[in-house]
């Protein structure tokens, strides 16, 4: 044991020393006697707070050191021990009356224990608030407080004040002969120049409920961010933020900040037993504060990471997390109220994708708010899906490499500025996709490789963990966890910004252990197979769960195998033994890359080729499509989508029209990247976005690029209001080929339905000549069609030859039918009629 420092009762001369109790008895009588000459101080100043001269000199008599203001202890020092005796007793405070009041009593050491204070010195303490705040012991209530850099402590309540021992490394302690702990008190913590007048952290219970510990624990909280992260809040009648953070295997986790000058040393968190799960509630902490974790591995070292369930990020390449409390207001509730009443295989979908940092750049989210919702409006697509909006730290990426997967990326504003661009445009009635990335994610250092020190939510086995393609790391989908942190992501977006879908990226290399590896790289399931078994749980658990939480939002696959049940529900067991995927709807990879294919081919060339544009209606309803040209296709000299076709301008540019009222034709969802309704000649580059000076009226060619606009605007137009385009796309019966076969002539011609039966027929020539009567079979139940659209209309930037209206068939069988159409078909073209 060691010694007390000397007092008042000290030694006699003769060496004799008095009794403990006698001691402690006389310590409590001076101390009562004390306060009954004294008068209470309310003050909560300076010179209130300050120590005494004489306190000070006193206390270097006594041997105790009175720190100077010191620079941060370097990381790993030795820590330095006291010389206190360990007070022992219940760790949990007991709250009640003081009794009796205490004013400006002189303390008894009450200093922690040798192996604590080492703990709390290197970063590794489990529990400080065991040990710091306000403890029952024998003797009283035993305050202690870890105050790097601090002159000297003061506790404070409405009738007691007490000056705690300077112990040392910025530990301070008394032991205050007081009944029970304090219902409330603060701290008067004096530095050099200023007195903080505080709460004392160490003396809140945890603000993380049992429930949400047993849900963290079972992988199953579905309002993850709710639980971890950076919460302001109201905590035992205190206004602060709670902090939260999963680090299983860390030593200890610290919190750093601007409100401590970045040094964690005096922020301790506790570990909340077996759920992994650090916490610490910080009074007086408020938004707009930055912060990390830092965070002591199992081999000691320290590392220093960014929430990763923050809400709000600097502006990369700055890293910090923001302390972030929301206060918009949404004004959506007619478009959220209607957005499932019809399912979405049964509705019009028209998509523009967007990369909102380069669609104009140097806007902002409020902006474009404005801006993109007029344009798109205009156009008239029914939604928009942005390119990845979750804070990422290479614009490079196009945001596919996440490190904020729960903050809207700051470069355009807050999460606040996003909520307004969304409730915008559903205002305007267009609704808002999202590409979400749960494949993989960057190794950055500061982020979540490794994030407590070993593989956390990347998989253990580096075969597994490494991204073959990409250089990033791969989630874990078999710890639950991990599920829970991706499956609460996909709800966040959905129930905290109102988005109406997730298109989820990269799906193919999830199901697939083999995924762009090599024999040898990869091991296979326990079944002998190459599906991942976890990533298939994921995948299905994510489905259900948002579709169970928000009614009416869609999740798209981008899958480009041939993996069966993407679409069908997680329920159903298919062919192969899995339940499907759970997905609403997946991109049709195989009919982009086809169809491409097909156009690109010299029109002189394209009979051999023509199964590239029928061979998609092989398996159109084997799930449920979205016929994507995304940016995908027109970035690294894959050209752009006018760009791809042959010939000379016009021909180019009457290609790109036929196809596209080809692709709005064909069963299926539509999906175009910006600047390809407008025939941009130059492939997309995020750095400068579309090229918006063709649309400039001073520019000679800008009718060329304004009739593509112009058509992909009556494209929209026609699309919504004609339901055989889109109310069967997922029913066979909703199809019937007229010529699938006319190779030679490069002609494609089919009947959409609508769930009435009625027909719209759409015929696409892929020649650049005119064909004059040339002759379609028909239904004789039609007596009358016309022209509901014509990309070769001069509008366009046509050669203008049309069908005059009506067009009547005749008793003339062809294509199975006992009537038909004589029609002329214009040059590079695609013709809608509908009954008259």
């Amino acid at each position: 044991m060691t010694p007390r420092p000397p007092s008042d009762d000290s030694p006699k001369k003769n060496g004799a020393k008095k009794p403990a109790a006698a001691k402690e008895a006389a310590v409590k009588k001076a101390a009562v006697k004390k306060a009954a000459a004294q008068k209470p101080v309310a003050s909560k100043t300076a010179k209130d707070a300050k120590v005494s001269k004489e306190s000070k000199e006193s206390k270097k008599e006594a041997g105790a050191r009175i720190p100077e203001p010191r620079a941060a202890e370097p990381k790993g020092a030795e820590p330095v021990v006291g010389v206190s005796e360990p007070v022992v007793g219940v760790s949990e405070p007991v709250v009640g009356v003081c009794e009796p009041a205490v004013v400006d009593s002189a303390p008894v050491f009450a200093g922690l224990d040798p192996d604590d204070r080492a703990r709390l010195l290197s970063g590794t303490h489990h529990d400080p608030h065991g040990v710091l705040g306000a403890h029952p012991v024998p003797g009283g209530v035993a305050f202690r407080a870890f105050r790097p850099y601090a002159l000297g402590v003061t506790v404070v309540t409405d009738d007691l004040r007490a000056e705690l021992h300077d112990d040392g490394d910025g530990f301070f302690s008394a032991l205050v002969p007081l009944r029970v702990v304090p219902e409330a008190y603060r701290l008067l913590v004096a530095y050099e120049g200023t007195v903080q007048d505080t709460e004392d952290a160490y003396r809140f219970l945890p603000a993380l409920g049992e429930f949400d510990l047993h849900l963290l624990g079972e992988g199953r909280h579905e309002e993850l961010w709710r639980a971890l992260g950076a919460e302001p809040m109201v905590h035992q009648g205190v206004t602060g933020t709670r902090f939260t953070v999963w680090a299983p295997n860390a030593r200890g986790v610290r919190l750093a900040g601007t409100f401590n000058f970045w040094d964690g040393t005096g922020f301790p968190m506790r570990s909340l037993g077996s759920s992994g799960v650090w916490e610490l509630f910080v009074p007086a902490i408020g938004e707009g504060e930055l912060y990390k974790f830092e965070i002591t591995r199992p081999d000691g070292s320290r590392t220093l990471r960014a929430d990763p369930m923050a809400r709000r990020t600097e502006v990369p390449p700055r890293t910090s997390s923001i302390v972030h409390a929301s206060h918009h207001v949404w004004t959506d509730e007619e478009w959220m109220a209607g957005r499932g009443a019809r399912p979405v295989h049964e509705a019009p979908l028209s998509v523009y994708e967007v990369h909102l940092p380069s669609w104009r750049p140097g806007l902002t989210y409020r902006q474009l708010a404005e801006q993109l919702t007029a344009y798109v409006r205009d156009l008239g697509f029914t939604h928009v899906e942005l390119m990845p909006v979750a804070e990422h730290p290479f614009g490079g990426s196009w945001g596919y490499q996440v490190t904020g997967f729960y903050a809207p990326t700051a470069r355009l504003g807050t999460p606040d500025d996003f909520k307004h661009l969304v409730d915008a445009l559903h205002r305007a009635g267009i609704g808002v996709l999202m590409d979400w990335v749960p494949a993989h994610f960057p190794r950055d250092a500061w982020a979540l490789a490794e994030f407590d020190g070993r593989p956390l939510y990347e998989h253990a086995d580096p075969q597994r963990a490494a991204h073959p393609d990409w250089g990033t790391l791969e989630f874990d989908y078999g710890r639950r966890e991990v599920r829970n942190f991706l499956v609460a992501n996909a709800v966040y977006w959905c129930e905290e910004f109102h988005i109406d879908g997730l298109r989820v990226d990269a799906v193919a290399s999830m199901l697939y252990l083999d995924y762009s590896r090599e024999p040898g790289q990869w091991t296979p399931n326990e079944h002998g197979g190459r599906e991942n078994l976890d990533a298939v749980a994921f995948l299905q658990e994510m489905n259900a769960t948002v579709y169970r939480r928000a009614p009416g939002v869609m999740t798209i696959a981008e899958e480009s195998t041939a993996w069966d049940g993407v679409t069908r529900a997680t329920h159903h067991t298919g062919p192969g033994g899995f339940g499907g995927l759970g997905f609403g709807l997946k991109w049709n990879m195989g009919w982009m890359h086809d169809s491409l294919s097909y156009v690109q081919h010299e029109p002189v060339h394209r009979k051999y080729h023509h199964n590239e544009m029928t061979f998609s209606m092989v398996y159109a309803y084997s799930e449920n499509y979205v016929l994507p040209i995304s940016h995908d296709e027109v970035v690294h000299g894959k050209r752009s989508l006018v760009s791809k076709m042959p010939g000379d301008w016009w021909q180019q540019r009457a290609t790109t029209r036929a196809y596209l009222a080809f692709m709005w034709a064909h069963p299926g969802k539509q999906l175009l990247f910006m600047g390809q309704e407008f025939a941009q000649g130059a492939e997309w580059s995020e750095a400068h976005g579309p090229d918006w000076w063709l649309l400039d009226p001073a520019y000679p060619a800008e009718p060329d690029h304004r009739g593509v606009r112009d058509l992909v605007r009556d494209l929209n137009t026609v699309y919504r209001d004609e339901p055989a385009l889109w109310q069967r796309d997922t029913d066979p019966a909703g199809f019937t080929w007229i010529a699938g076969d006319a190779a030679d002539d490069n002609v494609l011609a089919f009947l959409r339905h609508d769930a009435d039966g009625t027909p719209l027929l759409a015929v696409s020539h892929f020649s650049p000549v005119v064909r004059h009567d040339y002759r379609l079979g028909i239904p004789e139940s039609i007596p009358a069609w016309h022209e509901v659209l014509n990309t070769d209309a001069a509008r366009y930037g046509g050669s203008d030859v049309h069908n005059p209206h009506p067009v009547k068939p005749e008793s003339h069988p062809a294509h199975a039918h006992p009537t038909s159409l004589r029609l002329t078909l214009p040059p590079l073209a695609t013709i809608w009629l509908r009954p008259a």
